[in-house]
């Protein structure tokens, strides 16, 4: 049975019979997907772990309250890319400048370990490169490649995931592909 075709029995199981063991199947199947997109933006694996275990809450609660769900992949993304908006948006509030300074310079000086599971077609570099990297492009590009690249998405889930149409995911992957291979060229050792 295919994945997709799984996912949407499992959703049928649990909305009509609130089974925690078909739950526990799509949990299981997606969380630590869930985990390298959430700990790829946030600072610490405490964090992570929290950010992780709420996405799974909600979105048990959504599919409790709601009977329309085409894509568990793209909704479980989505709730983690919002959640994500939504821990930074309150810790802005609460963090002061040095913080943050000191947060942005441990970021620059230790590549995660996210390293091994980056994939790109044609770049022979190594992993922490990358990662470094990505971390001078846009927020937007970013999902995008680590949903394409590292989650191995569709670009149509991707789409569905981001609010977007299919092709403008493909315009932002082909530009984000493009201002990485030019940061590291630039960063490239000659």
């Amino acid at each position: 049975m295919s994945s997709l075709l799984r996912d949407k029995y499992l959703i049928y199981r649990i909305q009509t019979k609130r089974d925690a063991q078909a739950y526990a199947e799509l949990y299981d199947r997606y969380v630590s997907g869930i985990y390298r997109f959430i700990s790829f933006k946030v600072n610490s694996k405490e964090e992570a772990q929290d950010l992780t275990s709420e996405v799974f809450l909600r979105a048990w609660h959504y599919l409790l309250e709601s009977r329309d769900v085409a894509s568990f992949t793209a909704l479980i993304y989505r709730i983690a890319r919002n959640l994500v908006i939504d821990h930074y948006r309150s810790r802005r509030a609460t963090i002061s400048l040095d913080e943050q300074r000191e947060h942005d310079d441990e970021e620059t000086k230790s590549p995660t370990d996210m390293g091994e599971q980056i994939k790109l077609i044609d770049l022979n570099l190594d992993a922490s490169a990358v990662i470094d990297a990505m971390k001078h492009m846009k927020e937007e590009y970013r999902d995008i490649m680590m949903l394409r690249y590292i989650e191995e998405l569709t670009t149509s889930e991707i789409a569905e995931i981001v609010g977007k149409s299919h092709v403008h995911v493909r315009v932002l992957l082909h530009r984000a592909t493009n201002i990485l291979k030019t940061i590291l060229e630039k960063h490239e050792p000659r």
